[in-house]
C-alpha cells in the first residue's frame, strides 16, 4: 500500500518504508527526527515548474499536467517505487507542502496507484 504523508506529522512504525519525495529538504526537520529510508529528488517536480505553481490552488489543473508530462519521464522511478512496495509492503511518499490537497505528493500517489 501506498500513502502520503506530511513530514511533519508524527512518523509511526505503520509508514512502513518513507521515500521523500521533494527535491528540498523540509524546513525545520532534523534527518535523525524525519527518518527517511529513501530520498528521491528526481521524482519531485522540476525547479521551474514548482516555482510557476506556487501552490495557488487556481493553478492547480495546469501543475498537474505538466507534472504528468514530467513523470512521463521517470517510468523507471515510478517502477522503482512500485517495485518496493511489492517488496515491502507499505510506502509512505513523505513531502512537505502545507495544502495536502494541492501538491506533488497527490499527482504522484494517483499516478502509483493506477
Amino acid at each position: 500500500m501506498i500513502r502520503i504523508k506530511r513530514a511533519y506529522e508524527e512518523v509511526k512504525e505503520s509508514d512502513g518504508f518513507r521515500i521523500l519525495i521533494d527535491r528540498l529538504w523540509p524546513r525545520g526537520v532534523s534527518k535523525e527526527k524525519l527518518k527517511i529510508d529513501l530520498w528521491l529528488k528526481e521524482i519531485a517536480p522540476s525547479s521551474e515548474l514548482r516555482k510557476s505553481f506556487g501552490h495557488d490552488p487556481n493553478r492547480w489543473e495546469e501543475f498537474q499536467s505538466k507534472y504528468r508530462d514530467e513523470l512521463k519521464e521517470k517510468s523507471e522511478l515510478l517502477i522503482q517505487i512500485k517495485k518496493l512496495e511489492e517488496k515491502l509492503g507499505n510506502i509512505s511518499l513523505i513531502y512537505s507542502a502545507k495544502d495536502e490537497k494541492h501538491d506533488n505528493a497527490v499527482v504522484l500517489l494517483e499516478l502509483l496507484n493506477n
